[in-house]
């Protein structure tokens, strides 16, 4: 005969293993969800997370919250968020050269673009505008290319910082044409672009926010954009293709990632989720305003791009022995 208390043991192992298998099937999402932002608030990525944040929500019944964590070109950001449950409750706003150009210039990275995050889908893509102080003899890009090459040394380009996108693209445009400019890095492109307006640095290639409005004022002189099409802001402003320099394209995307191993149905959720959140008249308004253009991709095609700028970015960077360490 069992004794009471070891019946009693056996029917409360019972019940818990019951309500363990619920909680464990409790339809997702059953708590809030993070979506971790590698950079301080107010920058384009943080901007764009925002600007998805209320209709992500809504469409999946629970509140999405922001987590900034900055600092080391955004690996503090993807290494805690690789590191994290496959579950799909924190989530990376991933930046394009963050994801596919940290690989290449840091020696010892703690995560793998590929290896360890699920794409969950494309948010949005930012075209990037080279502009110039009007100092600067130059009134189209190509007048600006003979004049670095009869000037090697002469000019400098500020960014927003080293190993960003406007670095790694002037770098490329120097090897597509042979030219010596110096880069200048800065902490943002605010400061970057406050040099170039005060005439201390001679270009920069950066997002239309940064620099439309010195573009109007005249402060600064924008030669060209390196996108597919001309900008809604600057109609003038040929793009690199028209001016003659084809090969140079620059835009940066923002999309999301979850840690791989992420459960199928949980990732078509979020992807879901993401879609209807770019379909939504507030969002477009909002991408018009913050000077970027929606683009959503299933998380297959943003795999796709993921490898392709892996491969096509690591050999600019590696030409050019850019290193962020």
């Amino acid at each position: 005969m069992k004794h009471p208390l070891s019946a009693l043991a056996l029917c409360l192992t019972g019940w818990l293993g019951l309500v363990g298998a619920g909680w464990a099937q409790a339809p997702y999402p059953s708590r809030p969800v993070t979506l971790t932002v590698p950079v301080p608030p107010g920058g384009i990525l943080d901007t764009v997370a925002r600007m998805v944040l209320p209709s992500m929500a809504q469409t999946l019944g629970q509140p999405v919250v922001i987590d900034n964590k900055a600092g080391a070109g955004g690996n503090i950001a993807a290494t805690a968020v690789a590191r994290s449950a496959p579950d799909g409750y924190n989530l990376l706003v991933g930046y394009s050269m963050f994801h596919v150009g940290n690989p290449s210039m840091y020696a010892n990275l703690s995560w793998d673009p590929v290896r360890d995050f699920t794409p969950v889908g494309m948010l949005v893509v930012s075209p990037h505008v080279l502009a110039v102080h009007p100092s600067v003899p130059a009134k189209n890009l190509r007048e600006l290319v003979d004049y670095a090459r009869a000037n090697p040394g002469k000019l400098n380009y500020a960014t927003s910082g080293n190993g960003s996108v406007p670095h790694v693209g002037v770098e490329l445009f120097k090897q597509q044409n042979k030219l010596f400019i110096t880069h200048i890095p800065y902490r943002g492109a605010g400061p970057a672009m406050l040099d170039v307006v005060a005439g201390n640095v001679q270009m920069t290639v950066a997002t239309p926010p940064s620099l439309l409005g010195f573009v109007q004022s005249g402060k600064v002189r924008a030669l060209a954009v390196a996108a597919p099409k001309r900008l809604p802001q600057m109609p003038d402003v040929p793009t690199a293709a028209e001016a003659g320099f084809p090969g140079f394209e620059l835009e940066a995307w923002v999309a999301l990632f979850a840690p791989m191993g992420t459960p199928p149905a949980v990732v078509n959720k979020l992807t879901d989720a993401v879609k209807v959140a770019l379909q939504s008249p507030q969002v477009r308004t909002s991408a018009e305003a913050a000077g970027v253009e929606i683009r959503y991709m299933t998380p297959p095609q943003l795999d796709s791009v993921v490898r392709k700028d892996i491969d096509y970015w690591s050999k600019v960077i590696k030409t050019s022995n850019i290193r962020a360490d």
